[in-house]
């Protein structure tokens, strides 16, 4: 079975909490150096706020992208404490997002989507998705 490296993995979920506290600890130096000033305060807002809204998206985003084992026979998903095992007719739809070089990938009866990483760069999953989509009715 092919997966995306766990670096990759780490890297695409915790992107945008790492952007935030990032974010968050400029405003507090912005703030301890120079508080008292208009402009440095209207600063510290703005960093404060684009780290709120960082973590947000990480609160959001975190949960949907999982690491995603694919041979040509099943499709494995990987929790920290147990490996969920799909055949392929049980994939609904699966979708490239080029922009974000993540999959999309919808199961029967079960409520929401899952995103996962390919294992290189560009690699389409078995040359079987070019673009667009693929679904299973």
């Amino acid at each position: 079975m092919k997966e995306a490296s766990r670096v990759k993995y780490y890297f695409a979920k915790y992107f945008f909490l790492a952007l935030g506290l990032l974010q968050w600890f400029i405003g507090s130096i912005i703030f301890m150096r120079s508080g008292h000033l208009p402009k440095s305060q209207f600063a510290v807002l703005i960093f404060f706020t684009l780290g709120l809204v960082f973590v947000s998206l990480f609160l959001i985003i975190a949960s949907k992208i999982k690491r995603v084992a694919v041979s040509k026979k099943k499709v494995a998903v990987i929790n920290s404490h147990k490996t969920q095992e799909y055949e392929w007719p049980e994939i609904k739809s699966i979708s490239f997002l080029p922009f974000f070089n993540m999959y999309r990938m919808k199961i029967r009866g079960r409520k929401g989507k899952i995103y996962f990483l390919p294992t290189q760069e560009s690699e389409v999953i078995y040359g079987i998705f070019s673009s667009g989509q693929l679904t299973k009715n």
